[in-house]
């Protein structure tokens, strides 16, 4: 009799423990609180795509910019920054550093990444 109490006892135990941690999942409902007049439209299809960059010509510029370059060139500590060759694949930027003279070179493309120092 014990043992049959025990097994019940245990198969009650992990009724139990599935039926909880079942009803999590189906208790997971969306709430939507609509406040005015009509519902919430979705943004459109280019909401998180950043806004166009334009130079002075008037055109979407796809590569990096000569003045982001100088940017981050500053910000990485050159002082006296001055771009000295743009090619289709890397802007090269000169200027001093804490030793001296040094020389920056980052990827023509859009956000300008650092290829070297």
């Amino acid at each position: 009799m014990k043992q049959l109490l025990a097994k019940l006892g245990v198969a009650a135990a992990i009724a139990v423990t599935a039926l909880s941690g079942t009803a999590d999942f189906a208790s997971a409902q969306n709430l939507d609180i609509y406040v005015g007049p009509g519902r919430h439209r979705p943004p459109p299809p280019d909401y998180d795509r950043p806004p166009p960059r334009y130079d002075r010509r008037g055109y979407d510029r796809r590569g990096c910019d000569p003045r982001d370059a100088l940017d981050v060139a500053r910000s990485y500590g050159l002082r006296r920054a001055r771009v000295v060759d743009v090619t289709p694949r890397r802007v090269i930027v000169d200027g001093f550093g804490r030793r001296g003279p040094d020389t920056m070179m980052f990827a023509n493309v859009r956000g300008c990444p650092l290829l070297g120092r």
